[in-house]
């Protein structure tokens, strides 16, 4: 009885379900008409397609419902609704014919009985070979959209996509006819449970889906609710993100001011108070930087928001909280789909056996076909396959297992094999029959893992399987060969050309390197780990032969060494990595190994020859000098108008004795143009008695130096004879008199020490001028003047070079102009770069088309790069070997990344580049080779020490956007360093001044310089300076300020002085903290009740004040400004005890007030004024150690409520608690 109900179910449920097939092949043809019907309204393609999708996911889990699929009824029940939420609109229209909507409803209808019958079907019996191609075909369009909709890019699911699509084409090409059902009647029953597998994952992965979905959008109501918990519940939008933003913003204000009590000195009541609030609150610099680094939600239009590429979207913003969970969540999907690969790629495997062995010589069309897509597809499967099955085989197999490490050693053959599979270098015609090898000892391998993996379980014996493995490697070596000769195409021998510079020092990392390899347990490694002993045995005999011998009687020798061990590190990482790595494990390895085997037996047969009683030499190789130098007379000179002046000074006016004013830089900053420039200006010139120029370089002979001096300095041509004492000459022509001679290029100490020694020391106001890229030379020479560290050129600079250089007196096209500075700006600021560049363009026609050529393809200049290059090649070349990984790895950081000692040494000891010594740790090492290379001027070093002022250096950051010093013992000068850093936005300091308060000396501003980019300046010290307005006008975009107001007392005036602020139209956040250099809080009762001489800009919306004595009046000022939404007064003394605000005074925007007094005996303030309680738009009141204010707030609150109707003002404390119900 209970067999025959089952058996009508099962009839009734394949009746519903073949009605169901026949509905949806109706409504979808019919869809397709309307489509393509000229006199119907158009139908959107998205649609159609969405409406495909969702009824080819209710066929599929209706096909598959005796499974066990979690939330079944509920989740068929919401697709069915949204397919027929989507058909709605046609049967709305009354175009429509009757029969269209018959057959909506018949689908409707259909798709209820399919799905209630759930309950009552679980038959799971063997599907009919027409239902079972049904379900893989439309298990395949569900795969589809996942890998190229949903997660396009994904490897995993691209996978998947292609394994269901193998699979349905093999089954239908079984349903067809075109495969006999014997040949498959033992792979037939697996296509089922693949189905089964592949519908499991995939209705899981739905459901995971929409559970995170709904967990979004719960979450996305709770944080909603959370925000306006202190608020009325029906005000929903606005609001509350308003007061989200008011409660962060008061974060923020109460740390600013929290800051400034650390900075000033303060009663012991007030630290007492400002440790307690530090409990709970963070410093307004770390609120600041928070802002920059975190989810703001201040405003919409935050401006802070805006200086932090990183910052989120107000919807990211509110998803933030799940960003770990939506990594975990995917991180399990794909954990999910590896599981599911690992079950169903044995069949796709089963499928690839019998094409390869049974249908290889079909002449089917159709099967041929097949096996074409399956030869595209099968490299990718079975590469993810294997490495699925690595990852599986380390978490269930120990690494000690017998034969464990044959297989993962097989398996990454198998893997550099599948990564080549797609190229070019396997004959066409043998690729078939190589997939099928790789196919079937994939499945062999495959075989061998689970078995390994049943009887470790089981533990048992594996005998078997170790007999299995061996025959497997033999299997596995027999291929190696005839990928040799049967397989790939041998490659062209062609010959690499490898750098030969550094040899020694790239032997040395080699070495370092292969001991790395063979240290390291990976199975990549593993593959070649006997060939790689090898090379590192050869190359430690050749290597400790050559350098303990003259390199130069064995240079050709060297050369092929250097090669060869260029070669074979260049081969075994691409095999390691996969690049290119089947090629050069079947010929490069072979090949390079026996390159060194001759060279090696070379070096031996050299070494029986040297006699034994004969030492061995070690010699350095020599430096190469390379003559860089071009004559500086007759460029044009931009820029460095400041510098100019500057030298020009020194050199003009000063100390008696002779002092030296040097010029250090990077390659081509321009230090000897500089120099020639101010060498040959008039007033210079005619300063002096003497003058001499002379260009040191490396391979300088210093008789041949002093003789061209000599010759200067006594306008003479002739040349000294041998025997003459030049330096005695030399000394007696400048005896006397007022000399100037420039030392260009000096290179190291002792040069300059032996150049200098026959210039006599007379108090006559002589000047050497020495330009170098060392500042330890510079450093060394100094006599009074400090070194000036040149900077790089600003870009209009660059622009103004190329200009002149490409036009002479005209200007520019208007057409050329945009171009013209972008090629400008590439320049780098580098004077030599720039030259060169307009050295090019110059010569090219002024037409836009060709400029923007010459931007866009670099290869018009390369020569000219290379001639650059070789500027700083002088500098890499003069280092010591042991400097030059140092520099390497500086070179290798990503750009504006900050790099600490404590890294530094971290990686360089670990690499094994510090030398060790018994006298120095490797900190201290690490550190000595740090400023050695500062000193070469190839590295820009801005140490975390004390800094009073921005060093010169700072100027050759031109791309800095954030300047954050923590400088806890001094204040920055800024000036005039920061007007050289162009695209700074944003400058975060404990402490910062334009001016040095302590000096009396002016600082004079170009009149067009500006930093237009600025947007927070954190935190700026200032005092009463008439300059003060004008530096502020050249920071037109500025947005976030914080200052701090000192010693701003007027004695002529009798009042407080305060910044003109109304020019900074841009200026929305402002906080300010007053200290007054007085103790009794200044001045005389007269000065301490008038009003400050507020002009705030009206743009201003949050403003918060610290300490300043207020009075009325002052107020006043502030309750007009039209655009304050946010007001905070931190421990400000009210006078008069009495807030009291005129008409005027509305506020008319102030949505938040905080008021945080403290205990100010008789300046403490007794009550808010009650009008406040007609600001609209006032939302919240924040009361902060303040209990005195309590009443007043409380009639306030009552009032609005009257006034308004609900609860829309709130009045909170410090923790943002309503103090009133």
């Amino acid at each position: 009885m209970e067999k025959r109900k089952d058996n009508e179910e099962a009839n009734n449920s394949l009746v519903s379900f073949s009605a169901l097939r026949k509905d949806v092949a109706n409504v979808l043809d019919f869809m397709e008409r309307l489509k393509n019907e000229e006199d119907q309204k158009a139908v959107d393609v998205d649609l159609i397609e969405s409406l495909k999708l969702k009824l080819t996911f209710i066929c599929t889990y209706v096909q598959l419902s005796y499974s066990d699929l979690e939330q079944f009824e509920d989740i068929m029940t919401r697709k069915r609704q949204e397919v027929e939420n989507l058909l709605q609109p046609i049967l709305d229209d009354d175009g429509k014919d009757v029969g269209c909507k018959h057959v909506v409803t018949s689908l409707a209808s259909n798709m209820d009985d399919c799905i209630s019958l759930y309950h009552r079907s679980k038959s799971d019996a063997t599907m009919m070979d027409e239902q079972l191609d049904f379900l893989l075909l439309n298990l395949y369009h569900l795969s589809k959209h996942r890998a190229e909709k949903m997660f396009p890019g994904v490897t995993q699911y691209e996978v998947l996509q292609n394994i269901c699509g193998n699979i349905r084409d093999f089954h239908g090409l079984i349903v067809n006819g075109c495969i006999k059902h014997e040949m498959v009647e033992n792979v037939l029953p697996q296509f089922q449970l693949t189905a089964e597998r592949v519908g499991h994952f995939l209705w899981e992965d739905q459901t995971d889906e929409d559970s995170q979905l709904s967990e979004i959008v719960e979450d996305d109501q709770t944080d909603e609710n959370s925000q306006l918990s202190e608020l009325d519940e029906d005000d929903q939008t606005d609001e509350s993100s308003q007061l989200s933003e008011l409660d962060k913003d008061d974060q923020t204000d109460e740390d600013s001011q929290l800051s400034e009590l650390d900075e000033n000195d303060q009663t012991d009541e007030d630290k007492d108070d400002q440790t307690d609030e530090d409990k709970d609150d963070q410093t307004y610099e770390d609120s600041q930087l928070s802002e920059l680094n975190k989810d703001d939600q201040t405003y919409e239009d935050s401006q802070l928001s805006k200086l932090n590429e990183d910052d989120q979207t107000d919807e990211n913003s509110q998803l933030s909280e799940q960003d770990e969970d939506d990594q975990n969540d995917g991180d399990s999907r794909l954990f999910k789909l590896a599981h599911l690969l690992l079950k169903i790629v044995p069949t796709e495997l089963e499928v690839m056996h019998i094409c390869y062995t049974n249908l290889k010589a079909s002449t089917s069309a159709e099967i041929g076909l097949f096996i074409k897509k399956l030869l595209e597809t099968s490299p990718d499967i079975l590469k993810e396959y294997l490495i699925h099955l690595q990852e599986h085989m380390i978490t269930v197999i120990t690494p000690s297992t017998s034969g464990a490490r044959n297989i993962h050693v097989m398996m990454e053959f198998l893997l550099i094999i599948l990564s080549d599979m797609p190229k070019d270098s396997i004959h066409h015609d043998k690729f078939f029959d190589l997939l099928a090898r790789v196919g079937a000892l994939t499945r062999e391998v495959s075989t061998l893992v689970h078995d390994l993996e049943e009887k470790l379980r089981n533990k048992e014996g594996n005998d078997q399987a170790n007999r299995a493995i061996l025959d497997l490697l033999e299997n596995i070596e027999l291929l190696k060969k005839d990928l040799k000769h049967v397989y790939l195409k041998v490659p062209d021998s062609s010959q690499c050309c490898f750098p030969m510079s550094d040899g020694p020092l790239f032997m040395h990392l080699l070495h370092i390197h292969l001991n790395d390899l063979l240290d390291s347990n990976a199975y990549s490694i593993a593959l070649i780990r006997e060939e790689i002993e090898l090379v590192k045995q050869d190359l430690e005999f050749i290597r400790s032969f050559l350098l303990n011998v003259e390199q130069e009687m064995y240079k050709d020798l060297w050369a092929r060494v250097l090669n060869v061990a260029y070669e074979a590190k260049d081969v075994i990482d691409s095999i390691i990595v996969r690049d290119n790595g089947l090629l050069h494990l079947i010929f490069s390895l072979p090949i390079t190994i026996n390159k060194m085997k001759h060279i090696k037996e070379e070096v031996s047969d050299l070494h029986e020859k040297i006699p034994k009683n004969r030492g061995l030499v070690v010699v350095k190789s020599p430096k190469k000098l390379v003559e860089s130098k071009s004559s500086p007379a007759g460029k044009i000179i931009v820029g460095f108008e400041e510098e100019t002046n500057w030298l020009m000074r020194k050199l003009t006016s000063g100390p008696a004795d002779l002092d030296v004013i040097s010029i250090t830089g990077m390659p081509g900053s321009g230090k000897t143009t500089l120099a020639y420039k101010v060498y040959n200006d008039k007033s210079v010139s005619s300063h002096f008695d003497l003058r001499s120029w002379c260009t040191v370089d490396q391979g300088y002979n210093e008789k041949k130096l002093l003789d061209k001096i000599f010759n200067q300095v006594s306008d003479s041509d002739s040349k000294l004879s041998e025997n003459i004492d030049v330096a005695d000459k030399l000394r007696k022509q400048l005896y006397g008199k007022r000399y100037l001679i420039v030392l260009d290029d000096v290179w190291d100490t002792t040069t300059w020490d032996e150049l200098t020694r026959p210039f006599p020391e007379v108090v006559k106001g002589s000047r050497i001028i020495l330009t170098t890229r060392k500042k330890e030379v510079a450093l060394h020479g100094k006599l009074y003047t400090a070194p000036l560290n040149l900077r790089l050129l600003r870009s209009e600079e660059s622009w103004e070079l190329l200009e002149k250089r490409a036009f002479g007196n005209e200007s520019c096209p208007v057409e050329l102009l945009d171009v013209g500075k972008e090629i400008a700006e590439n320049c780098k600021g580098l004077p030599l770069v720039a030259d060169l560049i307009a050295g090019v363009i110059a010569g090219r026609e002024k037409k836009r088309s060709v400029w923007l050529e010459f931007l866009n393809n670099y290869s018009f200049i390369l020569k000219n790069e290379v001639e650059v290059m070789k500027v700083i090649e002088i500098s890499y070349d003069h280092l010591p070997d042991h400097l030059k990984p140092c520099l390497l790895y500086f070179a290798g950081w990503p750009k504006d990344t900050a790099v600490t000692i404590y890294e530094l040494k971290a990686l360089l000891d670990v690499e094994g580049y510090v030398e060790k010594t018994e006298m120095k740790s490797t900190e201290e090492m690490v550190k000595i080779y740090v400023d050695d290379l500062i000193s070469s001027s190839l590295v820009i070093c801005f140490n975390e020490i004390e800094v009073k002022s921005l060093p010169l250096s700072l100027s050759n950051l031109w791309n800095l956007e954030i300047l954050w010093v923590k400088n806890e013992e001094s204040t920055l000068i800024l000036l005039p360093r920061i007007w050289d850093l162009v695209k700074l936005r944003v400058v975060i300091t404990t402490a910062c001044s334009f001016f040095d308060m302590d000096a009396d000396e002016s600082i004079l501003i170009a009149e067009d310089t500006k930093l237009k980019n600025l947007r927070n300046l954190n935190k700026l010290v200032l005092s009463y300076s008439k300059d003060t307005e004008d530096i502020f006008k050249r920071l037109p975009n500025l947005q976030v300020l914080q200052i701090e107001l000192k010693e701003s007392w007027d004695i002529s005036t009798e009042q407080y002085w305060f910044p003109k602020l109304d020019f900074l139209t841009e200026l929305e956040e402002l906080a300010v903290a007053f200290t007054s250099s007085n103790t009794n809080d200044s001045g005389s009762s007269a000065a301490i009740n008038r009003p400050w001489d507020f002009h705030f800009p009206s743009n201003l919306r949050i403003l918060s004040l610290s300490f300043f004595p207020l009075t009325s009046d002052s107020l006043s000022t502030i309750a007009r400004l039209p655009n304050l939404e946010k007001l905070t007064l931190y421990y400000n003394i009210i006078r008069g005890e009495e807030w009291n605000m005129e008409e005027e005074d509305t506020f008319e925007n102030l949505k938040y007030l905080k008021l945080y007094q403290g205990d100010l005996s008789k300046w403490e303030l007794e009550e808010i004024p009650p009008s406040f309680g007609d600001i609209g738009s006032l939302k919240i009141i924040k009361l902060v150690e303040s209990p005195q204010l309590k009443d007043s707030a409380m009639k306030i609150k009552e009032y609005a409520e009257d006034m308004r109707g609900g609860d829309e003002l709130q009045v909170v404390d410090r923790k943002n608690i309503p103090l009133f119900k």
